[in-house]
């Protein structure tokens, strides 16, 4: 059966007063910002089941019911992604995240070194990558990712501090990019020359960027990472648009409302906008300087819009189904799903005929989350509604 789960919310200080607020039909706005709902069994914000059983205990009391023998086998008795709602009303930090091999070799040298998991300047908090994809529910701006060579170079000599990027222009290639990166990133010297050159110039195509940096200065004075805002592209999705980010990508969420969902992992390598731990040579270590450019994901508009990031995450997939009184949705459960409503109303049937339970409705109005165990078998979607359904990407995931 499935079970409506109760959410945490993160008071991160860059969060929205309004945005989970309103999705969840609340009618005054938080006190306090709220930046993310999270919907899973991470352990440092579990799901609640009706019952008061946290899903991460739910899920390590009875792996075969909650995950299934596929998914158990491949990842263990852990739920392998994490579902948030993100609501940015100020710019996040500057970071990255390791990949698998990375995550599993820092893990293990930081307990050797027996650093307290949850000492500040500790990196890795769990062996495990965190690869991620967000899909805009409103307009949603990002740093993610390095501009072209071409074009950093031109940016830099139209705000008239060329000398920024002098390795680059030096060596025109990713260990340029590097040596560029690793030379702004420490050191806060060019900032007030990169802010002048940006406020004498429109920019024209690259006035998103130097707007984002001006604004970002004003938050964060006389960090290095507001030049380091330049090296990367601004994405600006509309709703419905997502990106997906790998290992070694650098980002930031700058502003806007998001459904995200990553591999369940607290690992987080960050250059800068924080008063948060920076650590310059680890992260010069995970980031890859080589990789092709970031580039929004547009699916089609169709009854069930899958966002497939099979081939960079083998722990998640994510699709948003709309669902209508004359068009129910069902589908067959292969592995567990989490199912949140982001618009009207659904009702999520399952069990009856053939199945080991009775026929069970759980109501899931917007703003609403429930858990779907592998057990279930099948179910069905009613009502009027969208609904984004999390899973693991098993082999037949999207039939």
């Amino acid at each position: 059966m499935a079970f409506r789960l109760e959410n945490r919310v993160q008071p991160y200080a860059w969060g929205s007063h309004t945005a989970i607020a309103r999705l969840q039909g609340r009618s005054t706005p938080s006190s306090a910002p709220e930046a993310e709902l999270w919907m899973g069994a991470h352990p440092l914000a579990p799901s609640v089941l009706p019952d008061g059983e946290r899903l991460d205990a739910f899920v390590r009391r009875d792996p075969g019911h909650a995950l299934g023998a596929q998914v158990q086998a491949r990842f263990g008795d852990r739920l392998p992604f994490l579902l948030k709602v993100l609501a940015a009303e100020t710019p996040l930090s500057l970071q990255a995240h390791p990949s698998e091999a990375r995550a599993q070799e820092g893990f293990a040298r930081e307990e050797a070194a027996r650093i307290p998991r949850d000492a500040p300047h500790r990196n890795y908090k769990d062996p495990h990558h965190k690869p991620e994809l967000l899909v805009a529910l409103e307009p949603f701006a990002a740093l993610c990712g390095f501009r072209a060579i071409p074009e950093l170079l031109a940016l830099f000599t139209t705000i008239g501090v060329p000398e920024v990027v002098a390795p680059l222009a030096a060596r025109p290639d990713a260990d340029g990019l590097a040596a560029t990166f690793r030379a702004v990133v420490a050191d806060p010297r060019h900032v007030p020359a990169v802010l002048a050159g940006c406020a004498r110039h429109d920019g024209g195509p690259f006035a998103p960027g130097l707007r984002w940096a001006e604004r970002i200065a004003a938050l964060y004075p006389g960090d290095p990472g507001i030049v380091v805002s330049l090296l990367l592209e601004v994405l600006e999705l509309a709703p419905g648009q997502g990106v997906f980010l790998p290992a070694g990508n650098l980002h930031a969420y700058l502003s806007g409302v998001g459904i995200e969902i990553m591999a369940s992992s607290d690992n987080v390598l960050r250059g800068g906008l924080t008063p948060k731990h920076v650590d310059v040579p680890e992260l010069l270590a995970t980031l890859d300087f080589a990789a092709p450019r970031t580039r929004p994901l547009s699916p089609p508009d169709a009854r069930e819009t899958v966002w497939d990031t099979r081939a960079g995450a083998r722990e998640f997939l994510l699709s948003r189904v709309h669902v209508t009184p004359d068009t129910p949705f069902a589908t067959a459960v292969t592995g567990p799903e989490i199912l949140l409503c982001t618009e009207g109303e659904a009702r999520i049937r399952s069990g009856g005929p053939g199945a080991t339970e009775p026929i069970r409705t759980v109501a899931l109005p917007r703003g609403a989350a429930a858990f779907v165990p592998d057990s279930d078998g099948d179910y069905v979607l009613e009502g009027e509604a969208s609904v984004f359904r999390a899973r693991v990407p098993l082999d037949d995931a999207l039939s």
